[in-house]
Formats: structure tokens, sequence, C-alpha cells
């Protein structure tokens, strides 16, 4: 693989509060808090140094975005293309101990891999890249490169159609960077076998992140479930095992054609699937006065911005309480909350609030986070969005 070798970096200075920031040790550096690019075009990896000139690192710079910087480096290491390549292939060979044969996993979480900007997963061979940032746009050819050298893939899909490519200014697409355009890609998790659109299906494909947390739900299915906002059936594929009826609601109707098929590739016929709108269902169930034994929450970001919390909150309390009223004495709610903008320890007060008005209590089973696939830097706390709780009523 070759390297181009680039012009010296321009140089970017930080205001005080901007240095600041660098200090706590985030990884982000915001566009108000930057005194002068030096020139920088948005793409560029630039030189980032403090008002009397001494270098604090290098970064990814954006143009467009709030965020100005992402740090690659601090001190006086410099970042460049083989710097970024290595870190690729650092990311995946910490992965292959765990990495599932026919499976899916994710290469590479953004900044918990110190590679800021980029996400990469792999779904039985085939590598699917997503370019948030212009400089990993600028240098997709080059990340597609080092995933064909370390893995030979299958193909490598682009689906740079994430809607947050629009804050940086990019362009919505999707292209392949190699191989033929793959039809759904049939996955192994463990026992399950599941079908991925690769080319049109929600993230890159599946919903990675809650990989390690299906089958540690599923441990706790039996009887009645009933599975909530279910996509395409990964949990409930994985609960069926266990129960004897589960019940997977789901408000489009192509996911719920292909909750069937999934049923059908694990030859299960005790999943039930319902195109319908949860929180209806929920308030109807609760209406009608029907208990589940076991009931999974696993909703959509109710917040994308810190500004709609409290909207969100009160979805994410409605839904839940609704949960604990028809949930069965002695039934499980694996509860999830995947909004950005809505930290642990205030999910948490959600879930005591919603269990007091129902009025009854839990016991808390287990706490879930995203799959270790996606790890989390202690020093930025958005790389930890996924929140979990597993609760049995008392």
């Amino acid at each position: 693989m070759g390297y181009h070798t680039a012009m010296p970096p321009r140089n970017v200075t930080l205001r005080p509060k901007g240095l600041q920031w660098y200090m706590t040790g985030h990884a982000w550096i915001y566009r108000e808090d930057v005194a002068n690019t030096g020139g920088a075009r948005s793409g560029d990896i630039v030189s980032v140094s403090d008002a009397r000139g001494r270098r604090l690192g290098s970064a990814f710079y954006g143009g467009a975005s709030k965020i100005a910087l992402r740090l690659l480096t601090r001190g006086e290491a410099v970042a460049d293309d083989r710097l970024l390549a290595d870190r690729l292939a650092e990311a995946i060979e910490r992965r292959r101990p765990s990495m599932e044969e026919g499976g899916a996993a994710r290469l590479v979480y953004s900044e918990g891999d110190f590679l800021p900007g980029l996400v990469a997963d792999i779904y039985d061979g085939y590598v699917v890249l997503q370019a948030l940032i212009p400089a990993v746009d600028a240098r997709l050819g080059l990340f597609a490169n080092a995933c064909a050298d370390i893995l030979r893939p299958r193909g490598i899909v682009c689906r740079n159609d994430a809607s947050s490519r629009a804050l940086e200014g990019l362009p919505l697409e999707k292209k392949m960077l190699a191989g033929e355009q793959p039809g759904p890609v049939e996955v192994a998790e463990g026992p399950v076998r599941y079908l991925a659109d690769l080319w049109n299906g929600h993230k890159t494909g599946a919903y990675l992140d809650q990989r390690d947390n299906r089958p540690a739900a599923a441990r706790y299915a039996r009887g009645r479930v009933l599975d909530c906002f279910a996509y395409q059936g990964h949990f409930a594929l994985h609960c069926a095992r266990r129960a004897e009826t589960v019940t997977a609601v789901e408000s489009s109707a192509e996911a719920v054609a292909v909750i069937g098929r999934n049923c059908a590739l694990n030859e299960l016929a005790n999943v039930e699937a319902v195109e319908g709108n949860a929180f209806d269902l929920l308030r109807r169930a609760h209406r009608e006065r029907r208990r589940f034994d076991m009931i999974v929450l696993d909703p959509p970001p109710l917040a994308r911005k810190r500004a709609h919390a409290a909207d969100a909150l009160r979805g994410y309390k409605e839904i839940n309480l609704r949960a604990m009223h028809i949930l069965a004495e002695g039934g499980v709610l694996a509860t999830f909350c995947c909004s950005h903008g809505i930290p642990r320890d205030l999910f948490l007060e959600v879930l005591r609030r919603a269990a007091a008005d129902a009025r009854c209590g839990f016991r808390v089973m287990e706490e879930l986070r995203q799959a270790a696939d996606h790890p989390v830097l202690l020093h930025v706390p958005e790389t930890a969005y996924l929140k979990g709780f597993v609760l049995r009523k008392t």
C-alpha cells in the first residue's frame, strides 16, 4: 500500500478556553474555542498549538460543523496516512479473538479507536465503511485499501448516507468500493441467524451495538415475551429459543416481513410479527389487562439533541410505565436508551419514577451497555451512549 507525502500541516491556534478543554483530555475542540485556523481547509490534518505557539498535537479539521478539531495525537507526535492505516489495522487485530465466523462486528468505532469520523463493520466477509467527517471522506480510499489488504473481504460497501454527514457539508450517498453490490447477507450471532441488508438496512445493516445484549437479555426469557420496537426481530429471535411465545412489534411493514424471513431461517414457529406503533400497543394491552412474562423495550433515539431531552424523557417514561403495568409478577423488563443527550443516571431516574407511578418494585438484575467492539473513552463521554437495565418485578 502506498502513502502520499503531504505538505507541512497548517497550524490551528486555540483560545485559552480551548486550551482548558484540551487539558481535560477530551478529543474534540469546538469552533468557538479556535483563535486562528491558519488557512486550514476542511478535511486537512492540522497541527494544533496554544496562544504561545506550543505544539499540542495533530487533528482532523472540519470547516462546517460545530466541532472544528478532532484530535489524532497529543504532544509532538505527528499524524499522517501511515498512522491512520496502522490504527485501522490495530483496531481490527484487537477484535480478531472475538470475531465469530460468518458473524458481524464493528471493526472501527470512530473516536473509540482513535480514528474519529470513521465507522467500519463486517458482515460475513463484507466490509461496510462510513465516513462521517470530511477528513475521513477524503481518505476513504486509504481505509478501503487497508481493509482489503488485511481482511480480503468479499466486497466493500460505502454507506455514506448517515444524516450527520449533512452537518459536515457532505453529500449523502451509497456506493461499492470493491466487489459487487450484495443482496441480504446471512449473519451468524451465536445460535441465531439473521439477514442483514447492507445497502438499505438501518445503520450499516443491523444494530451491532446490541450484539452482546441480545443473548444476555434472552437468558431471562420465559412464557410470553413482548419485543417492542423490534426492527427485524433480533431480540425476538434470541428470546424465542427459551420463551413459549414472542410478540414482536414493529412499525415498518418491510421490517415485519424480514422478521418472518428471519424466523423461517431459524425454524422458529413461536414468533408473531405485528405491524404497529409500540406506544399504542402498550396502551391497548394495559386497557385489556394483558400480561407478559418478559418485555423488551429498545426504542430508537427519542432525543438526538440535548434540546430534545425533555420531550424524550416523557416518551421514555411513558413506554416504561406502560410496560411495567402489563408485566406479570416476577416478570422481567429489559429496557434501553440510545439517546446521546440522556445520560445513564437520568435514564435510571426515569425508570424509578415510572416504577413509582406503576406502584411496583423492581430488582436490578443486570446493567447493560453497548457491545465491547464499541469501546468507550474515559475522557470522551460521548462515546458511551447505549444504556440498558434488566429489571425483575418484585
